[in-house]
Formats: C-alpha cells, sequence, structure tokens
C-alpha cells in the first residue's frame, strides 16, 4: 500500500479527475450546440390559428378570432417571444422595414405579444410599425409550446445573435417571459392556407425578410364575391 503514500500517485488521480471533468463538460458543450436537445416544433394547421383569441390593446379590448386579420389580403404576423428583448426588437425592426412593399401588395403586417406589462408593447411599438394584439392563451406560440432556457446562453449560435443586435444599435429589459419562443407567419387569404411558418429555434433566431416577401407574393386576395359566397 506503499503508493497510497505517493504523492505522485495522489496528482496523478487527481489529474485524472479533473480531465474527466473537463472532457465531460466539452462534451456537454458540443451537444449543447447542436439541435440534439432542442424541442422540434409542431406545425400549425389553418384550422388551429383560425380559432385563436385575440384582444385589442385598447381600454375597452374587442375579443376577436385571429382568421380576421388574414382573410381579406392575407398577413405578416410576429409572435413575439418578449417585446423588451433586443433581440424581438431587431427582428421587428427587420420585418417594419419590408412595411412599404408589403403596403404596395395590400398585405397587413401585424404582431402578437403573451402578456401586457407595464409599457412594454408601447416601448416595443416604434421598432414595430403594425398592429399589436394580445393571445393570452399563448396559442400562436404553439401548438406545442417550445422553450429555451440557461441552454440558450451556451449556445454559440445565441452568443453571435447577441452581438449582432448590440452592433446594431438594438437594447432591451429583462421584464415579462422569454423562454417561450415565437415565430412568424405568412398567412394567405380565407382558405389559402400557411404560405410561411418560421419558428424560432433559438434566441435571436430570425426569419429571412426575402422569405417573407417572397411567400407574401403568393397570396391571393379575396374578390367581394368570394368573401360573399363564405
Amino acid at each position: 500500500m506503499s503508493f497510497l503514500q505517493d504523492p505522485s500517485f495522489f496528482t496523478m488521480g487527481m489529474w485524472s479527475i479533473g480531465a474527466g471533468a473537463l472532457g465531460a463538460a466539452a462534451v456537454a458543450l458540443l451537444l449543447a450546440n447542436t439541435d440534439v436537445f432542442l424541442s422540434k416544433p409542431q406545425q400549425a394547421t389553418l384550422e388551429y390559428l383560425e380559432e385563436i383569441d385575440l384582444k385589442t390593446l385598447e381600454k375597452e379590448p374587442r375579443t376577436f378570432k385571429a382568421k380576421e386579420l388574414w382573410e381579406k389580403n392575407g398577413a405578416v404576423i410576429m409572435a413575439v417571444r418578449r417585446p423588451g428583448c433586443f433581440l424581438c426588437r431587431e427582428e421587428a425592426a427587420d420585418l417594419s422595414s419590408l412595411k412599404p412593399k408589403l403596403d404596395e401588395l395590400g398585405v397587413p403586417l401585424y404582431a402578437v405579444v403573451k402578456e401586457q406589462i407595464k409599457t412594454e408593447v408601447k416601448d416595443f411599438q416604434p421598432y414595430f410599425k403594425g398592429e399589436i394584439f394580445l393571445d393570452e392563451k399563448k396559442r400562436f406560440y404553439g401548438p406545442q409550446r417550445r422553450k429555451m432556457m440557461f441552454m440558450g446562453f451556451v449556445r454559440l449560435g445565441v452568443w453571435n445573435n447577441f452581438f449582432r443586435a448590440r452592433n446594431g444599435g438594438f437594447s432591451g429589459n429583462l421584464e415579462g417571459e422569454g423562454f417561450i419562443l415565437g415565430g412568424v407567419f405568412v398567412m394567405g387569404s380565407g382558405k389559402q392556407g400557411i404560405l410561411l411558418e418560421h419558428r424560432e429555434k433559438e434566441f435571436g433566431d430570425k426569419v429571412k425578410p426575402v422569405s417573407v416577401l417572397e411567400a407574401a407574393r403568393k397570396i391571393k386576395p379575396q374578390t367581394s364575391s368570394a368573401s360573399e359566397k363564405k
């Protein structure tokens, strides 16, 4: 048992434990930066989205079915993860930059939020050039809600998104729920269906503006005769 009294043996044992811990941490970090642990989004159906209850943000809110937003002319809809998030504000600004072209196409731009606290929605409006509605039941974030918790802060893609938004001059706060991931939808008119469904994979995973425009150009506005037949 003399090896137990040998300092070099103890040192080697501690080094092995340390190396093993570092190896495990490296593997965990590697896996966290793959899509292995990311929950796969469940695609929404038109029928699911049509029946979502939304509320206006007026003093006396009106509740209505979401299909009103796209029934006649289609719509581009952003499901905002958190209005105070600087990454969400960056994406809102990107979508708002499309507003002139969407207006030419006759396609409205909307956003939905899952909560209304303090002045968060009001503070978000300078970044978003469309109407905003409240989705209290968080249905636009489903059918299967996906969350990114603290794993997001070890993903290289998220940090890249952080730096990109910061360098773009965007800032924010920590108010509100921000773990339930959002997305962007391009809805065709009437029963035309969902023309684009972008589900946020990680914090700051933006939709490509060119993809939004391509989908918006496919929208076929409802004629008055078609609306009357419904």
